[in-house]
């Protein structure tokens, strides 16, 4: 099964999931450890933040992608892919991996304001947080 885990330097995990662009994707199973198997650096508008459209993209070839704190559209965007997103205090990717199998997890909360504003249609009125102060 293959992971992919956010990262701003290729070696620990990153803190915002939907603007990350690198990833370590992991082929792992149950009972063994995690191994890299390769890297993927997005371009600024390849972001997870911004890959709600369904368009084909990089991390679609990924069941689960773990990342560090990711609002709920982040969430909700990877779940319309069909992957699973996990957010963890974890900063080593391998042992995100290895306490995603044990059930484990350290869940990173979820960022306060409790939407991600890119989420709104284009047709769709603004609500409060988008009206500029009066």
């Amino acid at each position: 099964m293959k992971f992919a885990v956010g990262t701003q330097d290729f070696r620990s995990i990153a803190t915002h999931g939907g603007r990350t662009r690198r990833f370590l994707v992991f082929e792992a199973d149950a009972g063994s450890d995690p191994v890299e198997v390769k890297r993927i650096e997005l371009a600024e508008d390849e972001v997870l933040h911004l890959a709600g459209d369904g368009r084909p993209h990089p991390i679609d070839e990924v069941r689960v992608v773990i990342t560090g704190a990711s609002g709920q559209g982040f969430i909700n965007h990877m779940k319309r892919r069909g992957i699973e997103p996990v957010t963890t205090l974890e900063t080593d990717p391998v042992q995100a991996i290895r306490d995603w199998f044990a059930g484990t997890v350290k869940a990173a909360p979820l960022p306060e304001h409790p939407h991600e504003h890119h989420d709104q249609g284009p047709d769709e009125a603004p609500h409060e947080c988008h009206k500029a102060p009066a």
